[in-house]
């Protein structure tokens, strides 16, 4: 990488975009577009940010709003912008050709994960979950998944009592200090990329809303820690009672209580710390429930499986139909 002053544009979506923009404009970068998600197809994106507030807070004018970052418009704007390098950060979609080679030198992807261990998607729960180690990682993109050689890596270490949010804002940290040192490298055309250890690579694999299912057969602390990695902004960890999804956002193992019960039943209820829980293997409290009022569950209720939710959610589906027909 040898271009001094390169001509920059940005894609995102998230906190890391916002982070990355803020770190362009900071540095004096010579930023000459932001591509930022429309807000109207945002639905699904868990910390979504609307990057045009913080190019209007900088006076910046270049921003345009995209929905497919594939799509012939964004390359129209690329062919305007006429940038030197192309940072996609906070992104869920694929950048595929002719984008990836739109920009005379190349593409620069993030992932928060210590390349090239933990290649792939949903990263903030995998890394809770211990499959991966953190890292802010920015890397040059090519044609694979998150495969390109590495521009600057800054790691960050997950804590045991770390959730998601806690997360995010360590990867937020991490990618400040990292893009400190990237970015006078570029002004200066220092910066040498550094080939990934393809043998070393570890993937991980999509995760879907559902995953957040609690199986109160597993021990009390493998569902604290489920409860930590897909906590908000993520979709939340969740049970059901009669049918009625419950979304558990904060819970901690009890290890002194000498409480025995059968698996996901409520054993005990206190005004401070919550409901008390039986795993499969040890108790767990519950502190804070989204979907139900806390005097609403009484001691002896049992968590349902998740075929009973799916049947519950299915049979008012069902009612929804029959209503909606029977009304036209």
């Amino acid at each position: 990488m040898t271009e001094s002053n390169p001509r920059i544009a940005l894609a995102g979506s998230v906190n890391s975009s916002r982070k990355t923009l803020e770190k362009l404009f900071e540095h004096d970068m010579n930023v000459v577009g932001v591509l930022g998600l429309d807000p109207s197809v945002s639905g699904n994106v868990s910390g979504f940010v609307d990057l045009k507030r913080q190019c209007e807070q900088e006076g910046f004018g270049n921003f345009r709003y995209f929905t497919d970052i594939n799509a012939g418009e964004v390359r129209h704007f690329i062919d305007e912008w006429r940038p030197d390098y192309l940072f996609v950060v906070g992104l869920s979609q694929l950048v595929k050709e002719p984008l990836l080679s739109l920009p005379s030198s190349g593409c620069i992807g993030f992932h928060p994960t210590r390349l090239p261990e933990g290649r792939g998607r949903g990263a903030v729960a995998w890394l809770i979950l211990g499959k991966a180690k953190g890292a802010a990682t920015f890397f040059k993109m090519g044609a694979g998944m998150d495969d390109g050689p590495i521009l600057a890596q800054q790691p960050f270490e997950v804590e045991e009592e770390d959730y998601a949010q806690d997360v995010i804002d360590k990867i937020i940290g991490a990618i400040g200090t990292c893009l400190d040192e990237l970015l006078p490298g570029m002004q200066a055309g220092t910066v040498e990329a550094r080939e990934q250890n393809h043998a070393d690579a570890t993937y991980l694999g999509k995760r879907n809303p559902e995953d957040g299912w609690i199986n109160w057969q597993d021990s009390a602390r493998s569902i604290v820690t489920l409860v930590r990695a897909v906590s908000s902004p993520l979709p939340g960890a969740f049970a059901c009672i009669k049918g009625q999804k419950i979304i558990i956002d904060r819970a901690s193992v009890e290890t002194e209580l000498n409480y025995i019960g059968v698996a996901g039943r409520i054993l005990k209820k206190d005004p401070q710390k919550g409901v008390l829980v039986q795993a499969g293997d040890g108790l767990l409290w519950l502190h804070e429930l989204r979907g139900i009022a806390p005097d609403e569950l009484r001691v002896g209720q049992q968590f349902g499986s998740l075929e009973e939710y799916r049947f519950e959610q299915l049979n008012n589906k069902i009612v929804k139909l029959e209503k909606r027909l029977s009304d036209e």
